[in-house]
């Protein structure tokens, strides 16, 4: 299953690496605080820079970059336009999942093959496919649900230090 799942993401990877952008590489747009606030969490969750496998924020401010229609973040200039690692991509992947645990439409525990949908760049994992309509007719709703679940399981992740 392990395998499995590690090849779908490589494939995804193969298909948007010829996307990769920088989000930053625009004129400088004023931020809202809860966009800013999102992009802490979501670079927290993310852990890891999926070009050198390094911890984000070792290396200064994460850099927020597009691969496809998805927001990720790098540990540094220097992997702008490099190419990400299948095996860190779905590393980032397994860390987003984790993290949410929950879908935020039904409040439950997600299945072991989670499915998901896209929001404003962020990946969400739902319980079912009919979440995703919920989701897409609703999404600042959800994605401050999944802000709150990724609060939780970093609070989580310092009391195990």
């Amino acid at each position: 299953m392990k395998k499995l799942s590690n090849m779908v993401f490589a494939l995804v990877f193969t298909a948007l690496v010829s996307q990769f952008t920088v989000a930053q590489g625009q004129a400088p747009v004023s931020k809202s605080q809860e966009q800013q606030k999102r992009d802490e969490l979501r670079a927290a969750i993310q852990d890891i820079c999926p070009v050198s496998g390094g911890k984000l924020g070792s290396m200064g401010k994460p850099i927020k970059v597009q691969v496809g229609k998805e927001t990720i973040f790098l540990c540094c200039k220097g992997c702008i336009g490099k190419e990400i690692k299948p095996e860190h991509w779905a590393t980032i992947h397994t860390n987003v999942a984790r993290a949410q645990h929950i879908c935020p439409v039904m409040k439950k525990e997600l299945p072991k093959s989670p499915k998901w949908t896209l929001v404003e760049g962020q990946i969400v994992y739902v319980c079912c496919p009919p979440c995703t309509k919920k989701i897409a007719a609703d999404p600042q709703t959800y994605l401050r649900e999944v802000d709150q679940l990724y609060i939780e399981a970093l609070d989580a992740r310092k009391q195990n230090r």
